[in-house]
C-alpha cells in the first residue's frame, strides 16, 4: 500500500467516531454485506461516516491491507477496527454493539470491553 494511501485511511478513522469503509453509500450500498452494515448502523441510531471504496481503488485495496483484513466493508468505532459484515450482525444480535456505538457517539456510558 502506497504511504499516502495509508495516511489518507488513518485521517479518515481519527476524524470519525464511526466509519464504514463499504460498497456504495450509507444511502445506496451496492452489496448485501455492505447494506446490512448500514441497517444495523442505522437502527442504532448511529451517524456514521461511510467511505465508498468503489469510488477509490487505493482505499479499496489499501483498507484491506491497513486492517489485515481481506473483505468489505468494515467498521471502525473510535479508531478500532472492529470487523466485517458478520462481526457487526453477531454483536447486533447479542447487544453488544449498541453501548461501544453510544460510548462512539457520546450517548450512553456503557463501557467497551
Amino acid at each position: 500500500m502506497e504511504e499516502e494511501t495509508r495516511v489518507q485511511i488513518a485521517k479518515i478513522i481519527a476524524e470519525h467516531p464511526i466509519v464504514v469503509f463499504m460498497k456504495g453509500t450509507r444511502n445506496f450500498p451496492q452489496c448485501g454485506f455492505s447494506a446490512t452494515v448500514a441497517e444495523v448502523m442505522k437502527r442504532l441510531g448511529a451517524d456514521f461516516h461511510d467511505v465508498n471504496v468503489l469510488a477509490d481503488p487505493a482505499i479499496r485495496q489499501g483498507i484491506k491491507e491497513f486492517a489485515n483484513w481481506p473483505t468489505i466493508p468494515q467498521v471502525y468505532i473510535n479508531g478500532e477496527f472492529i470487523g466485517g459484515c458478520d462481526i457487526i450482525r453477531e454483536m447486533y444480535m447479542n447487544g453488544e454493539l449498541e453501548p461501544i456505538v453510544q460510548k462512539a457517539l457520546g450517548t450512553g456510558s456503557a463501557p467497551l470491553s
